[in-house]
């Protein structure tokens, strides 16, 4: 893997995660180079975040013990948002979790409330492939691929 696709995928993971981060404009950048093809593009970006969703799911299933903890990295307002939101659409809400400020702490939720990792990861992984292809698709035609 090429240090581009490298940082892309970092960015991508990170991003995913409770940490602070976004790596729309990584991808955005990179499509917009032209270096790679948008399809490799899209797959490594998706990829990675949806491991990083599965890295907050697997956080889920300790935050239980510890989401009260002063160094979780949820507060419990957004982790009870989340838990309400799942509560009530149940592993559909998944469909939500490339969103902004309720996403992450949405696919905790899900591994706070069991949601079995075989139903999780299809859900997650089209719902933010499908993000990366809307973001890709208009910078490429913008930049003129």
């Amino acid at each position: 893997m090429t240090a581009g696709l490298a940082g892309l995928f970092v960015a991508a993971l990170v991003a995913a995660t409770l940490v602070p981060a976004q790596s729309e404009t990584v991808l955005a950048g990179m499509v917009a180079l032209g270096d790679y093809p948008v399809a490799l593009l899209v797959a490594v970006a998706s990829l990675a975040n949806t491991l990083g969703a599965v890295v907050n799911w697997g956080l889920g299933r300790w935050a239980a013990l510890y989401r009260d903890a002063p160094w979780f990295p949820a507060s419990r307002q957004s982790l009870d948002k989340a838990e309400g939101w799942y509560r009530r659409y149940g592993i559909w809400s998944l469909i939500a979790s490339p969103l902004p400020f309720i996403g992450d702490p949405l696919t905790v939720a899900a591994g706070l409330m069991r949601a079995p990792l075989v139903a999780f990861v299809p859900l997650v992984a089209f719902a933010k492939t499908a993000r990366y292809i809307l973001i890709a698709w208009p910078v490429s035609h913008l930049a003129g691929g």
